[in-house]
């Protein structure tokens, strides 16, 4: 049998004294330290991306700096701020060079006045035989002619035409137009096309044609035409404004079918370029042979018969490069037209 462990007199173990309370690790419950508090940039990087990225951005930027000094919480809310911030703001610039690049084709394709807008040997017109419609005045004729202004400014200085209602009398308007190659004077027509006249005459008032080239001449069995009316003489000048069509187009209704169907323009017709409907500016056109042409070119007068040889004899100089579509062989200027 074994003995008990023979311990001296007074002898104490070595044992350390138990603490007085608390944890038996030591003196109390040891507090957890306080939370950091979040970065308030971090917030604000996180609220910007949504509402307006470029700042959220810079705040997520500036509280990513905060926090690696101070220690605050928020990292994840500043990153995530920025992330969505830089996406936002690529998908942005995007959409805003896709913008202005858009408008600015719709704007040089649909709102530029003049232009060579006539068909030339490729024209889309469908074949046809008919003659101009016989004119049926709308009840809103010259009743309110507006002149809004294109995205391309005047290419020589003008103030647009007065708007409002367009007299439709007299039934005829005559002008002188002084060619270098001879003078001829034109029949204007309010009575049919009372909106254009109005902004023909006011361009003549302010001398917007002297010294102005004709910039295109055209010889085909089917086109035969010289267009003027463009200081610039590219064939896209204009005053700054357009205006809508008159006869005959409006003798049709809209998208009618037959608005792609030729049509026969007589010799000595006078009628307004465009780039499209409603497109008119200043360039106009004068038909020296009968042409075909759908109805979408407004007609608003005639050449005298006794400027036809005039006509005639810039026709015959041919068209340069020997082709039957471009610029005069021999230059053509308008040096003034006054209205009689």
């Amino acid at each position: 049998m074994s003995q008990p462990p023979y311990y001296p007199p007074n002898y104490q173990p070595n044992y350390p004294p138990p603490p007085p309370h608390g944890s038996p690790y030591g003196p109390g419950p040891y507090p957890y330290p306080a939370p950091q508090p979040t970065n308030g940039m971090a917030i604000a990087s996180l609220i910007c991306a949504f509402v307006f990225a470029p700042l959220g951005i810079v705040f997520g930027h500036v509280s990513l700096s905060q926090i690696k000094k101070s220690g605050e919480e928020g990292r994840g809310l500043a990153i995530a701020g920025l992330v969505i911030s830089y996406v936002v703001t690529v998908l942005s610039i995007v959409v805003v060079i896709a913008g202005i690049v858009f408008f600015s084709y719709v704007a040089r394709e649909l709102e530029r006045t003049g232009g060579a807008g006539l068909p030339g040997r490729t024209g889309t017109a469908a074949p046809g035989s008919g003659q101009l419609p016989a004119f049926n005045p709308p009840a809103t004729l010259g009743a309110n002619c507006q002149y809004p202004a294109t995205a391309t400014p005047a290419d020589k200085p003008v103030k647009p035409p007065t708007v409002g209602k367009a007299p439709t009398t007299p039934a005829s308007v005559d002008a002188t137009v002084v060619t270098n190659a001879g003078p001829m004077v034109i029949h204007l027509d309010p009575a049919k096309a009372p909106c254009t006249v109005n902004s023909f005459e006011s361009l003549v008032r302010q001398n917007y044609f002297d010294n102005t080239p004709c910039h295109r001449l055209t010889d085909s069995r089917s086109l035969s035409v010289l267009q003027c009316g463009d200081p610039t003489g590219t064939g896209s000048g204009g005053p700054g404004y357009r205006f809508v069509n008159e006869y005959p187009t409006n003798q049709y209704r809209p998208f009618d079918p037959a608005l792609k169907q030729a049509v026969k323009y007589p010799r000595g017709t006078l009628a307004m370029a465009n780039a499209g409907p409603d497109t008119n500016g200043s360039q106009f056109f004068i038909v020296y042979r009968d042409s075909m042409l759908p109805p979408t070119y407004t007609v608003f007068g005639t050449v005298d018969k006794t400027g036809y040889s005039v006509i005639d004899d810039i026709a015959a100089a041919g068209i340069a490069g020997r082709s039957d579509d471009g610029k005069p062989a021999k230059a053509v200027t308008i040096k003034s037209i006054r209205l009689n």
